[in-house]
């Protein structure tokens, strides 16, 4: 294997200053986990400065094992009850006014961790209900009832990553299915028109720029609000490795070509991730 040296574009100085280390110490008092530091996120001092993080629930163990995530696949933890509480406790400490909400897949729950994805939602809500709450949920194997909890909390967004086209899905993705993935947008839609729906790509896995187009209609044809595209990145030499590095203008097409078939709201570049400049879309709705 051929190991894709980064360009230019894709270097980044992160320095790590004292709000960065308040935030550390807060998640430590509540002992809760980001998407942002588990996965050394390059954007998060960015987002933790615009009051915008995201918290991953429901453990730190998957019971997928996706070839392009760098969670770990182990042990499944028990759901701790208190975290909903915490979350909503940290999100007020940190004056945060868009929280987003991620977790683990949990096959092994009867609901997927549906419940328990709403019970955060709640507790948010029954502290400052001006905070927007944007979940990133697994596609809970289908299961519509259990997708109806989270609507029934009112989140604002309810985002589920397509991560890749529908021919990569056996060698990245192998333990979901596109379609039901689609499905599940789709079903946010049909029970609550009012919740917007966001959904993420990864490049650079060795689609071609079709496919990527095609990846983009079909979200466009169940009505997906929302969309973020950016460069993968591998883990470790032990995950599916990077095929391509996509230069910055390729990105900013597909920003175009999302727009023009009726995006609400774009966000596309080598370094945006699932999360990059959510409170933004939102904002871009109320203008």
């Amino acid at each position: 294997m051929v190991i894709q040296r980064k360009p230019e574009w894709l270097r980044i100085n992160l320095s790590e200053g004292r709000s960065l280390d308040y935030i550390k110490d807060l998640l430590n008092k509540y002992d809760l986990n980001t998407v942002c530091e588990e996965a050394n996120c390059p954007n998060r001092m960015e987002c933790f400065s615009k009051k915008t993080a995201t918290f991953m629930i429901l453990g730190s163990e998957c019971s997928r094992n996706c070839k392009f995530c760098n969670v770990s696949h182990g042990k499944l933890q028990d759901v701790d009850l208190n975290e909903p509480e915490n979350v909503a406790n940290a999100a007020l400490e940190l004056g945060l006014k868009h929280v987003v909400i991620t977790s683990v897949t949990r096959d092994d729950l009867p609901d997927g961790g549906a419940g328990h994805f709403a019970n955060v939602i709640k507790a948010i809500k029954s502290r400052d209900d001006r905070i927007v709450v944007e979940v990133l949920i697994p596609d809970f194997q289908g299961d519509e009832a259990a997708l109806n909890k989270v609507i029934e909390a009112k989140p604002e967004i309810i985002n589920h990553n397509i991560e890749t086209v529908s021919r990569l899905y056996p060698q990245v993705r192998s333990m979901a299915v596109y379609a039901r993935s689609l499905e599940v947008l789709k079903n946010v839609k049909k029970m609550n028109k009012h919740i917007f729906t966001k959904s993420g790509i990864m490049v650079g896995l060795g689609e071609k720029e079709e496919e990527v187009m095609k990846v983009l209609e079909d979200l466009r044809d169940i009505g997906c609000d929302f969309l973020t595209i950016g460069q993968y990145l591998t883990p470790s030499i032990k995950h599916y490795p990077v095929v391509a590095y996509i230069p910055p203008e390729t990105f900013e097409k597909y920003k175009k070509e999302a727009r023009k078939i009726g995006f609400k709201f774009v966000t596309s570049g080598p370094f945006v991730r699932s999360s990059y400049h959510a409170a933004e879309a939102m904002r871009s709705q109320k203008n």
